[in-house]
């Protein structure tokens, strides 16, 4: 690695690093514990929300309310988003006329958008007409991203609140998180992004004259449109010029501020974030890759700002760092490394330039190896997806890195809300361990954690995993399954691996060789999406409903600090040998065995 790699990557932490306490502090005052505080501010948009929707903004809910609201909403949303689909070829904002889309992929792709995962089966620009992508991806991008914060917001007061049975209000906390945090942002974003030449635009698709024309062989077609056979019962083909180009337009900046900003990831785009329409700058790289991790690791401040010990915040981040900074230099030294295959080959001269120049296939030379392996373990720690080289490119070991961070459960940041709700959960399962150390009664936060929480915590923690190793074993063991995959043997394997881990930790980036539009895929993956993220949710609820009713206990010598490097190391520890224990065996089957075969 080169002193302008290192410079790259300290640049990017070190600015996100500078914007977490100011943007936590700001989350922390605008879910500040009084659920009347709207009466006090009079912000007028707010209250105007309020009253045409008939919200009460000072009542509480019990956990279980705050679920079903939770929870209704949400799957209110999945429908809107899988009739708009359906529909979308009578519907207006449609120049391509595009049809609609099929019940197995609209279906997919509605849980996907409901669940903040955005995995998608389909080509943006040639599957969703405008108004879809607008009023459907869109807007549900807020709405899933909000949906986290509310949660995690509502897991916090169950660590503040003492001797209580509600947890807050749903509807709004959803209603401050959009509007407070995450459409002020996405304006800016979106904003500077148009500025860095990202489309925003109603107009047609564009077809333009090629500099230089090619042809292109595609089949001859009988009278019934069916491809003509030959004596051989092969296709017959032709050759045909080709000397213009259709270039996709649309209202993308709009949606990919909040795809990043709230860790959705969904592409307006086929190739998502390595499009020039999408990403077409380094400065448009930079603030997108930024906008990846911003909102999660703010969230950390946040937590330690409400709960009154800001060591805390701190400590929690400083566990996600302490395992995304190692990953992130193994991905990048194995993409610098080159492709292993190559070693030792008697290749030409050409050939021995660019492979010392790393492992450039699937990555865009305008980004060069740093920013895309830093864009693909920032993806793939927050549960956010979104790509701007191909993963599927990758080395075996610089594969390995993003799927197991999806693995480990998206909680190394992970996704807006659900990546802190989610390391809370592993936070109560490390303090449980070393309460069975010393022989004592866990606590953390000053609230005593027993079986209730304990059998809620591990709900959260292994269901994800219960989930990838299920689906990988269904999908290797039926034909549909393993008809998808463009490579045979371990690559092949990775390819469904990667897919299932994906869905099941609503991440939504893939290994591209899989070829996942199909009713089962669609059938597979949207299960996984949807049983990772509300059962999760509802089990994280459950578990801040109980603390909520606990009295606070003063901290003793015999409590464990939870803000020490100690813990933080303990967590950490946890994270990573829950993910280890899980994968290790089918990691060896896949990228790990791929590994050692290209090296000998």
């Amino acid at each position: 690695m080169t002193a302008n790699d290192w410079l790259q990557m300290a640049v990017f932490m070190a600015v996100l690093l500078i914007l977490v306490k100011p943007l936590g502090a700001y989350m922390a005052a605008v879910f500040e514990d009084a659920p009347n505080r709207i009466n006090r501010v009079g912000a007028p948009i707010e209250r105007f929300v309020y009253k045409i929707s008939g919200i009460r903004a000072d009542e509480d809910m019990s956990w279980k309310r705050y679920a079903l609201a939770m929870l209704m909403f949400n799957l209110i949303g999945l429908l809107a988003v899988y009739l708009l689909q359906r529909f979308q070829g009578v519907l207006p904002l449609n120049p391509q006329h595009l049809p609609a889309v099929s019940a197995d992929s609209a279906m997919n792709t509605a849980i996907s958008f409901a669940t903040n995962t955005n995995w998608q089966g389909y080509g943006g620009e040639s599957t969703m007409s405008y108004l879809t992508q607008m009023l459907g991806l869109s807007v549900q991008n807020f709405l899933s991203a909000a949906t986290g914060i509310a949660v995690l917001i509502a897991v916090i007061r169950g660590f503040t609140r003492r001797s209580a049975r509600a947890l807050g209000n749903f509807w709004v906390d959803m209603t401050r998180s959009t509007l407070y945090v995450l459409l002020p942002l996405a304006l800016v974003l979106a904003t500077v992004l148009m500025s860095q030449g990202v489309v925003q635009s109603f107009k047609p698709y564009v077809e333009v004259p090629l500099v230089e024309a090619t042809t292109a062989t595609q089949p001859v077609l009988d009278g019934n449109g069916q491809p003509k056979l030959d004596a051989a019962g092969k296709p017959v083909t032709e050759e045909v010029p080709v000397k213009t180009q259709i270039l996709p337009m649309g209202a993308a900046a709009s949606q990919i501020a909040i795809k990043q900003l709230g860790t959705n990831g969904g592409g307006f785009f086929n190739v998502n974030s390595a499009h020039p329409f999408e990403n077409p700058t380094p400065l448009a790289n930079f603030l997108e890759l930024l906008s990846i991790l911003l909102i999660p690791a703010a969230l950390c401040y946040t937590f330690g700002k409400m709960v009154g010990d800001r060591r805390q915040g701190w400590a929690l981040l400083g566990a996600m760092l302490l395992i995304f900074v190692p990953l992130l230099l193994i991905c990048t030294g194995a993409e610098q490394g080159g492709n292993p295959a190559l070693h030792g080959l008697a290749v030409d001269q050409t050939a021995s330039a660019l492979q010392a120049g790393g492992n450039m296939e699937g990555k865009e030379t305008r980004f060069g190896i740093v920013n895309s392996t830093l864009w693909a373990t920032a993806t793939t720690a927050a549960s956010n997806g979104s790509v701007n080289a191909m993963h599927d490119s990758f080395t075996p070991i610089g594969g390995l890195v993003p799927m197991w961070l999806i693995q480990l459960g998206e909680v190394i940041f992970g996704g807006v809300g659900s990546g802190l709700y989610g390391m809370l959960a592993f936070a109560v399962v490390a303090v449980f361990f070393a309460g069975l150390m010393v022989g004592r009664t866990p606590e953390y936060l000053g609230k005593k954690i027993e079986a209730h929480e304990m059998k809620m915590a591990s709900l959260a923690v292994l269901l994800p995993c219960a989930l990838v190793v299920i689906g990988a074993a269904v999908a290797v063991m039926v034909p549909a399954g393993t008809a998808g995959t463009a490579n045979p043997g371990a690559h092949g394997f990775s390819e469904i691996l990667y897919a299932v881990s994906s869905a099941s930790n609503n991440n939504g980036s893939a290994f591209g060789g899989l070829s996942a539009n199909t009713p089962f895929w669609n059938a597979l993956l949207g299960i996984c999406m949807f049983l990772a993220r509300f059962p999760l949710m509802i089990a994280m609820l459950a578990m801040a409903g109980a603390l909520a009713a606990k009295k606070h206990v003063p901290a003793s010598a015999g409590t464990l600090p939870t803000h020490t490097p100690l813990f933080i190391t303990l967590l950490a520890c946890v994270v990573v040998v829950v993910g280890a224990l899980t994968f290790l065996p089918a990691l060896a089957l896949g990228p790990i065995v791929e590994a050692l075969m290209a090296t000998h």
